[in-house]
């Protein structure tokens, strides 16, 4: 069985909220997009990459092959407007069959797992992290890098031929936890206290989403926030 809370927030600072999410157990199917672009608006990215992905998954493709195809029908999109400007999103998303899950991502919006102890499934396309993976600076410099929210992939952007589809792939036990979130809530919230809040079982997936989303918000809520919590029983 798959308990789940879910919530985004605009933030503290904008005024528009260009993320979206996608939670559904009784597909399997939980994702979260964090737009970006041009007067078309990154919300307008965000909604086209998960509604492509829903129809697609539907249809029986896998996780991978969906997000390949919402990366084509973005870049169609923009291409069909003369006047369009470029607009992108991320995606983290996971899909649950009875017994495995399979995880995808592109840009920086994260995906965790927890079961006696927090982590993190996903990494950044980003160019902080080509950084950190060159050992030209260590992760606490990430967090504080003036360019950490520099993109090296992102769906809409990124050519098809240059699109890199990260992909993981598990066995689900009963008591685990998965967080598919935007980096709204990781730059704010560290990982200790994500992993302090998760850990709660006196609280129910939505109760620790609702803290998680205040946390942020207590940080400085600087971007647009959105989570996802899903618990395997």
């Amino acid at each position: 069985m798959i308990e789940f809370g879910h919530g985004t927030h605009v933030g503290l600072r904008r005024t528009r909220n260009e993320d979206t999410y996608y939670a559904d157990a009784a597909l399997g199917l939980f994702l979260v997009a964090d737009g970006m672009g041009g007067h078309q608006h990154g919300e307008v990215a965000s909604a086209l990459a998960r509604d492509a992905i829903v129809d697609w998954v539907r249809k029986g493709k896998s996780l991978a092959e969906a997000v390949h195809s919402a990366a084509a029908r973005l870049l169609e999109h923009t291409q069909r407007y003369d006047d369009a400007l470029p607009m992108g999103t991320t995606v983290a998303a996971i899909r649950f069959s009875e017994q495995d899950y399979e995880v995808v991502w592109v840009g920086d919006s994260r995906i965790y797992q927890w079961k006696d102890g927090l982590r993190q499934i996903s990494h950044d396309h980003s160019l902080v992290q080509r950084l950190v993976e060159a050992g030209a600076i260590d992760e606490v410099q990430a967090k504080r890098h003036p360019q950490r929210n520099i993109l090296t992939q992102a769906l809409g952007i990124t050519a098809l031929d240059q699109l890199h589809i990260s992909m993981a792939k598990g066995r689900l036990e009963a008591g685990m936890s998965f967080l598919v979130c935007s980096d709204g809530l990781t730059e704010e919230v560290n990982n200790s206290r994500i992993e302090a809040i998760i850990a709660r079982r006196d609280l129910a997936a939505q109760e620790c989403l609702d803290h998680l989303l205040l946390a942020a918000l207590e940080e400085g809520g600087s971007d647009n926030i959105t989570a996802i919590l899903a618990r395997i029983h």
